[in-house]
């Protein structure tokens, strides 16, 4: 073990590595019930909840184990929070349409989407694409997600609802259709239990992330149901329920569930690109930042080179975990939290993707979960994903207004491509102008130009799928 993980060239050992790997694994494990009820929609999508939870389990485990096995890095891997609520909310928009999307759909766009990133990443077009989006847009773009995550939060606690506005009839053509929209945000009651628990969660995991807790967020998730156990919010007959046994039941899996005839549906192409897109950036921040800390980057170009390999397992992890019926399958930040803990190979996250593989064995612990605690979650998740907001220069409105835009309208649209759209087009168009007029020169990358163009023909071709 020493030398196949090389522990002591990178200054660390067994006991520190197997450590970080728990720590890592404490950190995300909230992943374990957050996805499936994120996924199915608390219920509204036929995925399957226990479904859904095999295939989180599995894909996190087998691809972070992958990556410590053949990549030696310490960084683990599990569906990505935001491209799952993307995915759900493109599946409900469309319920009720002619064509609707489907969920099958959804993972075939997913398997898509993995195909074209090991292709990318083979020919090296996505570090060309990482080079070419400006990073205020990055930052952005991290920033919408964790907006677009923070309403789904908020509507499926109850804390905020969303519907037409009652005894209000507001005159067509009016100043007032700017102050009243046909779909408006209110504040929840306060008597709902469900409110009530969600309101507690989060106020218990951010107490527990101001005093450093490690695995805040898990442990915040359990003290809520624990909780809710005392409110009688929680459902026990989980423990005996056929749907979520306590030994794996495989054959719930939703193995390769594509939907192959959906492949010329309009809303498929802009799915594709959204989740393409958005890993993009995730993985790239994420495997970089996890290997600086980690000091695999003190080498810039050794480094350069594992964080290469790396891109290629969380491309096949995208693809696999589409297979295995879930979102997309993405490297976790997270991941941080045990390279802090002195972890600095692939020992690292080969425990933990050990440990959530024995987390195949808790379902019916992780279904007696309730929502409201998942919800509380989410919120805080949007908390830590707009702290990239700092990194943004408002003082420049070539960079300030496109980077606006893609954090605004991802979730007033409730949409992540719109905002992505937006971003780039709006960037283009400023930053050619600027340069015109000699005020300051912008880097206007020509793969840029490419995808401002097809954004625009998109749009006029195909429409919002909105």
């Amino acid at each position: 073990m020493e030398r196949f993980f090389k522990l002591k060239e990178n200054g660390t050992s067994v006991r520190t590595e197997i450590m970080a790997g728990l720590t890592t694994f404490m950190a995300m494990a909230y992943i374990l019930s957050v996805n499936p009820g994120t996924l199915t929609a608390f219920g509204r999508i036929d995925m399957g909840w226990y479904s859904v939870f095999l295939a989180t389990a599995l894909a996190a485990g087998i691809f972070t184990i992958a990556m410590g096995l053949f990549i030696n890095f310490p960084v683990a891997l599990a569906p990505g929070m935001g491209l799952n609520a993307y995915f759900a909310s493109v599946v409900l928009s469309s319920a009720t349409s002619a064509h609707p999307f489907t969920w099958q759909m959804g993972l075939t766009a997913v398997f898509i989407s993995g195909l074209i990133f090991i292709l990318l990443t083979i020919t090296r077009v996505r570090q060309i694409l990482l080079d070419a989006i400006p990073d205020s847009l990055k930052h952005a773009i991290t920033v919408g997600i964790g907006l677009f995550i923070t309403i789904i939060g908020l509507k499926n606690s109850g804390i905020m609802t969303i519907g037409v506005e009652a005894g209000n009839a507001i005159p067509a053509n009016t100043f007032t259709d700017v102050l009243y929209f046909e779909t408006v945000f209110h504040l929840g009651s306060l008597n709902n239990t469900n409110v009530q628990l969600a309101l507690i969660g989060l106020v218990l995991i951010g107490i527990l992330m101001v005093l450093e807790v490690k695995g805040a967020i898990l442990f915040g998730i359990l003290g809520t149901t624990v909780i809710g156990m005392l409110m009688g919010a929680v459902d026990f007959a989980t423990l005996s329920n056929p749907s979520t046994p306590w030994v794996p039941d495989f054959t719930q899996l939703n193995f390769l569930a594509f939907d192959w005839n959906g492949i010329l549906h309009t809303g498929i192409i802009s799915a594709i690109a959204t989740f393409t897109f958005v890993e993009l950036f995730d993985t790239f921040g994420t495997l970089v930042g996890t290997a600086q800390r980690a000091g695999i980057m003190d080498n810039p170009e050794t480094g350069k080179k594992r964080v290469g390999k790396a891109m290629l397992v969380d491309a096949a992890a995208v693809a696999g975990g589409a297979m295995l019926g879930t979102s997309t399958t993405t490297a976790y930040i997270e991941s941080a939290a045990g390279v802090a803990e002195g972890g600095r190979t692939g020992l690292t996250a080969v425990t933990t993707g050990v440990c959530f593989l024995l987390a195949l064995f808790l379902a019916p612990v992780a279904a007696l979960i309730p929502g409201s605690a998942t919800a509380a979650a989410l919120i805080i998740v949007g908390v830590l994903m707009a702290q990239s907001i700092r990194r943004i220069d408002f003082n420049d409105m070539v960079i300030a207004i496109p980077s606006f835009l893609t954090l605004a309208i991802m979730p007033f649209t409730y949409n992540i491509a719109n905002g992505i759209s937006f971003g780039i087009v709006t960037y283009v168009i400023l930053a050619f102008v600027a340069n015109l007029a000699g005020k300051k020169k912008y880097d206007i990358h020509w793969m840029m130009w490419l995808l401002a163009i097809l954004v625009v023909l998109r749009y006029l071709l195909i429409g919002s799928q909105g």
